[in-house]
């Protein structure tokens, strides 16, 4: 099995560039991101040509964290400044040759309005990012850590997939989040599996390293790789101990997994 580090919460206390470096170092295979826009694409680019690491992907701004924002593609009244934050994210993808854009959601009622807006900007993101090669990604987050997010089950991430019927959008299926929500990871994994564009993992209920709390992903990883998916696997957890070096064993254990 591969694995991808993702640098939203690995190797944080580096810049984007030095970081995909220490990622290089460590062993994996790729990279992802969450919001590189601070740092310029050429020197992005220069630490991926450097490192010979894929960039899989990276995610829109989610507009005001501090104002309780995560995420504008299904707020009805934010379509303007959503569908910057679309452009802004495509193009810095297309800049470094990232594979996939994450569109953030936000939170909602849930209703026909957001649900509208919501296939009206991923819409537009697919034409955008068709232009480049680049596949759109949309993410269950579970309501403990973000409640009221507007996509929380992977059947309804299915359901938007199906109803728009674009070639470039995808399912990101992360562990943490689905087992939060709804746990039956295996039988997800299998039904879901023809339209997932990535898989991320982290230990529940803390998110930290994956090879502690109460999902097996040493069995987990063999039986995804048993279905025939040989991506890299995002590691998006938060460290323990606060640096991601300390807590890499599992890195070595699972990349024999097959």
């Amino acid at each position: 099995m591969k694995f991808s580090a993702n640098l939203g919460f690995l190797f944080t206390e580096l810049d984007l560039p030095d970081a995909i470096r220490a990622a290089a170092k460590a062993g994996f295979d790729a990279v992802e991101c969450h919001f590189p826009y601070a740092f310029d694409p050429s020197d992005v680019s220069a630490a991926l040509r450097e490192t010979g690491l894929p960039m899989l992907g990276l995610n829109t701004l989610p507009g005001d964290l501090s104002a309780g924002d995560f995420g504008l593609a299904a707020l009805p009244d934010r379509e303007e400044e959503a569908r910057a934050e679309i452009t802004r994210a495509v193009d810095y993808a297309a800049a470094i040759g990232a594979g996939a854009v994450h569109v953030m959601a936000g939170k909602t009622d849930g209703g026909t309005a957001a649900r509208a807006m919501y296939h009206a900007n991923l819409g537009f993101a697919c034409d955008l990012a068709a232009k480049h090669g680049i596949t759109i990604l949309i993410e269950p987050i579970n309501h403990r850590d973000v409640p009221g997010y507007h996509l929380s089950r992977v059947e309804q991430a299915a359901e938007v997939i199906a109803e728009m019927d674009r070639p470039n959008l995808r399912l990101m299926f992360d562990c943490y989040h689905t087992q939060i929500m709804q746990g039956d990871l295996t039988r997800r994994l299998e039904a879901h599996l023809p339209i997932i564009g990535h898989v991320q993992i982290a230990a529940v209920p803390d998110r930290g390293e994956p090879d502690l709390g109460e999902i097996d992903f040493g069995w987990l990883l063999r039986k995804l790789a048993e279905m025939g998916y040989d991506r890299p696997v995002g590691a998006e957890y938060k460290p323990r101990s606060g640096r991601t070096g300390d807590g890499l064993g599992w890195l070595t254990e699972f990349s024999g997994e097959s």
